[in-house]
């Protein structure tokens, strides 16, 4: 498979990644984790002539979903695919975190619910969906194949040094640990992470350093 074209939106309230993925010389991409400043990410593929083909949610807090209303309302037949386990989020303000904040939001529902080891497949790219709770209840990663080096959109499980909180209603350290070491630690260690907030990683320097699951850190 070709070089993935890989930009990234960052919004400035949460500092939430969303990144628009696309294989060369296509016009159709896959958004992963639109967030709060839609208007942003729809500006991109205007200016690059991408069109989505799929909204990708590695889970349901809400600067993670924010924009996935203003995708569908221009987009309405693009898919929001998310992990079943936190399909609930996407429709209820309190599980999704927004209502703490005073500023309700709701996504429309999820068009597919995902699980451990299903393919998404779209825009010309296979996306392995692998479950990652600890975060949250339902977390998923997508991981892409056939792609050397690998790549894998990590949501908020894996940071670059650090690891995803856990004091959220269904976080549990423990299980956010063994995500990581599990599913993400078992893959190449030069593994492209592109997290939902920060810098991108490797999963070697992770295992390596991370202060929270590295080597280093036992």
């Amino acid at each position: 498979m070709p070089n993935l074209r890989i930009k990234s939106v960052t919004s400035r309230m949460f500092a939430e990644n969303c990144y628009v993925v696309s294989l060369p010389a296509r016009a159709d991409c896959v958004v992963i984790d639109p967030g709060l400043e839609p208007h942003r990410i729809l500006a991109l593929l205007r200016d690059d002539g991408l069109e989505p083909t799929a909204i990708l949610c590695t889970h349901g807090h809400a600067d993670h979903i924010a924009g996935n209303a203003a995708f569908k309302e221009v987009f309405p037949k693009i898919p929001l695919i998310i992990g079943e386990g936190d399909a609930a989020k996407l429709t209820d303000p309190e599980l999704n975190l927004s209502a703490a904040f005073g500023a309700p939001l709701l996504s429309p529902p999820a068009d597919r619910l995902v699980r451990d080891g299903e393919v998404v497949e779209s825009a010309g790219m296979s996306f392995l969906v692998r479950e990652t709770p600890g975060h949250s209840q339902g977390h998923v990663v997508f991981i892409v194949q056939g792609q050397v080096p690998g790549v894998v959109f990590g949501g908020d499980v894996l940071f670059q040094g650090s690891v995803g909180r856990t004091d959220f209603p269904d976080g549990d350290s423990a299980l956010l640990v063994r995500s990581i070491r599990e599913k993400l630690f078992s893959l190449p260690p030069d593994t492209e992470v592109y997290p939902g907030h920060g810098e991108p990683t490797t999963i070697g320097e992770e295992r390596e350093t991370n202060p929270y699951v590295g080597r280093r850190g036992l």
